[in-house]
């Protein structure tokens, strides 16, 4: 069935192509013309072909900067990074050519979308203060308040955890939708955004994109490896 004003959430994508490809095809499948990619498009094993990928959706595809495009883009995820992460960091800003560095840093925090049935929607990375604050399943309502208190919208689609959710506090309605690349659980994780909210999980050769991952050249291959093949559970 067709679902021309829905909007497919595609976040935390972390370089994993394969994943990528396999929900672009169900989103294909489900005739979903708008997609909202969520921020922390390329920090992983195959950062270009995974940028190259969302760049041919063209102007069905509206950009959002995760706090991982930020630092990609700086060269650099701070002086108080994990030095693990600083090295996928650093080799990913010398995968990329300087425009591709260039369009990554220059995009948006927020985007706000008109969906039918809900009107403006908002998309964050993290929250709608900061790309790299947290918001939780379990996030109290007195830690929230704050961090929605200037969304006019009643929505608000968010990421960064890699943990789906869908509640309801500080008065809005709040949805994670999860990661495509380094997801919880088996299978990409994403949201389908339209008169209903569907927290959705696709499907993909996972031995296949470990493959993919060891030949990528992203340094310890094996932690990215590792994570797909045998995800974690979700988090409580």
């Amino acid at each position: 069935m067709d679902r021309p004003a829905a909007v497919a959430a595609l976040y935390d994508i972390h370089g994993n192509l394969a994943a990528l490809e396999a929900v672009l095809a169900e989103v294909e499948r489900l005739g979903i013309e708008r997609i909202v990619v969520g921020g922390d498009i390329v920090w992983g094993p195959e950062p270009v072909p995974t940028l190259e990928r969302l760049m041919r959706l063209g102007s069905r595809a509206r950009f959002i900067r995760g706090n991982a495009d930020r630092e990609v883009a700086d060269g650099s995820a701070g002086p108080n990074a994990d030095p693990a992460v600083e090295v996928v960091t650093r080799w990913c800003h010398r995968q990329l050519n300087a425009g591709q560095r260039a369009f990554l840093g220059a995009l948006p925090e927020r985007v706000s979308l008109d969906v039918p049935g809900w009107g403006p929607i908002l998309f964050c990375h993290g929250s709608p203060r900061r790309d790299d604050e947290a918001i939780h399943a379990w996030t109290r309502e007195e830690d929230l308040a704050p961090m929605v208190a200037a969304v006019r919208e009643g929505v608000v689609v968010c990421g960064h955890t890699h943990a789906p959710f869908d509640r309801d506090g500080a008065g809005k309605r709040i949805v994670n939708a999860g990661s495509v690349g380094l997801q919880y659980g088996a299978g990409a994780s994403w949201a389908l955004v339209g008169p209903e909210i569907e927290l959705r999980r696709t499907p993909y050769d996972v031995e296949a994109a470990a493959t993919r991952i060891r030949r990528s050249g992203v340094p310890d291959p094996e932690i990215f490896a590792d994570h797909i093949l045998d995800p974690p559970p979700m988090p409580t």
